[in-house]
């Protein structure tokens, strides 16, 4: 499967962006799915993650409130929406997917996951 992201940009504080991974292939369905960011200086982190139907999520607790992750698996996109952004959320952000076989199982690790996209910039000014 091929992951490409999107939706990254400029905004400010307290602002809102919507990321989308879109992937190709016929059975995204079959994917967990996960979004990671990497600040300039810092190691990449989890930040969200669904699972394959959607029915389960992930947040890591920086974001939790502010971040809703989605998926409409009939696009084979899934969704990062970030409102009440901060300046510390300025990273690019990665999704990335992992074929799996329990449909309400979330994936956190990054090394867990198989695919990813390109990255996707967003820069949150105060």
């Amino acid at each position: 499967v091929q992951l490409q992201a999107s939706g990254g940009g400029l905004v400010q504080a307290g602002g809102s962006l919507r990321l989308s991974c879109a992937a190709s292939g016929r059975t995204f369905y079959n994917y967990a799915v996960g979004w990671f960011r990497q600040a300039p200086g810092k190691e990449r982190e989890s930040v969200s993650a669904i699972s394959r139907g959607g029915g389960s999520t992930y947040y890591a607790d920086s974001v939790k409130g502010r971040f809703t992750i989605s998926r409409d698996n009939a696009k084979n996109t899934v969704y990062l929406q970030m409102n009440s952004l901060k300046p510390e959320d300025t990273a690019v952000y990665y999704c990335a997917a992992k074929m799996i076989i329990g449909p309400g199982l979330v994936v956190t690790t990054e090394s867990s996951y198989d695919y990813w996209g390109q990255g996707t910039l967003v820069t949150v000014s105060s």
